[in-house]
């Protein structure tokens, strides 16, 4: 577990700290509590690997200008055996720090102690977490929606796990509720039809061909047995027959696209084990509902809904809502997990007032210990014309549809990449492309290439040995170095933030970043051509350690291509995307 990063921020933290306390017990600021002030990382690397506020922050307290306090806090700062080589005032009184050479050595060494661990982080202080995605309808298949739920779930999962929170993978199965009831309606009649062509199937069922393969498979089993039998035993055959086999194609299908959960969890658990009715009485004992109509409300609308909401039909059974209170309440309550997350597509975006409402009304504060995200619409393009989808219509984009036609690898990625909170057009034609365009393919490449670097230094008889790290002295190298050394705080931020697709952007940045060192820094030394040769002293120096580098310098070289080599493996796993040796 890498603690670099964090052991280097409580150091800064610190130095700042006694540099204030120093000025103030010289004079050159006046007494005053110490100003509560943030360390943040500059987008623009010329202002420092750190920047703080603490000069704007004391302004008040000290009576100073900011630029003022800024200089009398530099000039009590000690850096002397330090992370830190130099700090820059900046504008009205940015202080600007910057991380020394043994830092970045530092980072390497961390990287190889760490491997496939590095990265990994006690951020989550092993809090129990529970993350449910996809859990679509097991009605019909997963569509590309579903997918893009799965990939943003099992990714947050997995950056979860790798900050430091105790995480478990959840799908919750609605094997209850209308949309059984549609499917029963819509298998009964596919199986009707076999024997009387002249019945129709409603609009609103599910006209997909999935179901007419079912009532085919029932009738090879079962033949015209249930044809004359009562409609309540028919659906029910129909179902029990149709509904296990889409669940566990479900499971397959998620397997292949490789998602697997911690549990699998049935909706007509809560209502067999009782957990439904409990509910009901819990609202009621609370004092949150009333009686209208024959219906039994819940009054959300003094919780933060927009409306109240019906609990209870007139005709004596539960809405909806009631067994996902339910399942909530199993999950915070019941099995005491800390945090529970849910992951739902864009069809939700109601379900977040109504269930906020629900914790607020059992005492919990909103969006706290229950979080919902809602996937944004993905539209699928193929030559250049959206491709339109109707589960009811039966030309729903599955995953399956998606994986055959661009792989795993950049399904997977290219759905994660993306921001939960907007609309992705997802293109297939670029996603199975080979080119730099494509974003898998470029990260994956910079995977391969470095692979290439290993075997070519094999050949070269390059190795670890008499590595020098101190010679990753050029503008190439520090880059490189800077931006293995941000991987652990990308991850712990991707954590906080629930935003798993900041690990790809990551990923992309390092891949270009070590692109470029590539391009212009050798670890196998190559003969300098004439041309190459050509222009001033400087130059020609530079571009002979570019090119020709001593052996401590390759092997130091060697030991940053298999550092960026080791980090873009560690983040593409956490990913589930693959690490190739070759392309």
């Amino acid at each position: 577990m890498s603690k670099i990063v964090k052991k280097t921020e409580i150091e800064l933290k610190n130095i700042i700290e006694q540099a204030v306390k120093k000025a103030v017990s010289n004079g050159a600021l006046p007494e005053a509590e110490m100003p509560q002030f943030n360390i943040e990382k500059p987008a623009n690397k010329d202002n420092g690997d750190y920047s703080t506020n603490v000069a704007m922050a004391g302004a008040r307290a000290f009576k100073k200008a900011p630029r003022m306090i800024a200089e009398a806090i530099a000039s009590c700062i000690d850096l002397d055996g330090t992370a830190f080589e130099r700090v820059e005032i900046a504008g009205p009184g940015f202080m600007n720090f910057f991380l020394s050479q043994q830092f970045y050595s530092n980072v390497l060494k961390d990287v190889f102690s760490c491997g496939k661990d590095y990265g990994k982080s006690d951020y989550g202080q092993g809090k129990r977490v529970l993350v449910e995605f996809v859990s679509a309808n097991p009605t019909g298949p997963m569509h590309i929606g579903n997918a893009r739920g799965g990939a943003i779930g099992d990714c947050l999962a997995s950056v979860l796990d790798w900050a430091g929170f105790s995480v478990n993978r959840e799908f919750y199965v609605n094997d209850a509720g209308n949309q059984i009831e549609k499917f029963a309606t819509s298998l009964e009649v596919r199986y009707l039809q076999h024997y009387d062509s002249s019945i129709e199937l409603p609009e609103d069922a599910y006209h997909g061909q999935d179901i007419v393969e079912h009532a085919e498979n029932f009738i090879k089993e079962y033949g015209d047995k249930y044809v004359n039998a009562d409609s309540k035993e028919r659906r029910k055959a129909l179902v029990d027959f149709a509904l296990p086999k889409n669940i566990a194609g479900l499971e397959r299908d998620l397997g292949r696209y490789r998602i697997t959960y911690d549990k699998w969890f049935r909706e007509s658990t809560l209502h067999n084990d009782g957990s439904v009715q409990r509910v009901i009485d819990a609202l009621k004992e609370k004092g949150v509902t009333y009686e209208q109509d024959g219906a039994l409300w819940f009054k959300a609308s003094e919780y933060g809904n927009d409306k109240d909401i019906v609990l209870v039909r007139a005709n004596g059974l539960p809405t909806y809502i009631v067994p996902d209170i339910a399942y909530h309440y199993n999950k915070l309550v019941t099995r005491g997990y800390d945090k529970a997350i849910d992951v739902l597509g864009a069809d939700h975006h109601g379900y977040i007032g109504r269930m906020m409402a629900m914790c607020a009304a059992f005492g919990d504060e909103p969006g706290k210990n229950m979080q919902i995200l809602i996937g944004q619409l993905v539209n699928v393009m193929k030559d250049g014309k959206p491709v339109r989808m109707s589960k009811r219509a039966g030309n729903v984009v599955t995953i399956d549809d998606l994986v055959s036609v661009v792989g795993v690898d950049a399904a997977r990625y290219s759905l994660a990449r993306s921001d939960y909170n907007q609309n992705f057009d997802i293109d297939l034609a670029l996603l199975a492309s080979h080119t730099n365009d494509n974003p898998v393919y470029y990260v994956q490449y910079a995977h391969a290439r470095s692979k290439n670097v290993d075997r070519n230094a094999a050949a070269a008889g390059i190795s670890y040995e008499g590595a020098d790290l101190a010679l990753l002295d050029t503008e190439a190298d520090g880059e490189v170095l800077a931006a293995l050394a941000q991987f652990p705080s990308v991850l712990a931020t991707a954590a906080d933030d629930r935003q798993p697709h900041k690990v790809a952007r990551y990923l992309e940045e390092l891949a270009a970043t070590y692109h470029k060192w590539y391009n212009v820094e050798r670890v196998v030394p190559m003969a300098l051509t004439d041309p190459e040769t050509r222009g001033d002293d400087e130059a020609r120096k530079a571009l002979e350690i570019a090119k020709n580098p001593e052996p401590a310098r390759a092997a130091a070289r060697l030991k940053l291509n298999d550092a960026v080599q080791q980090v873009i493996a560690n983040g593409l796993d956490l990913l589930g995307v693959t690490a190739p040796e070759k392309m």
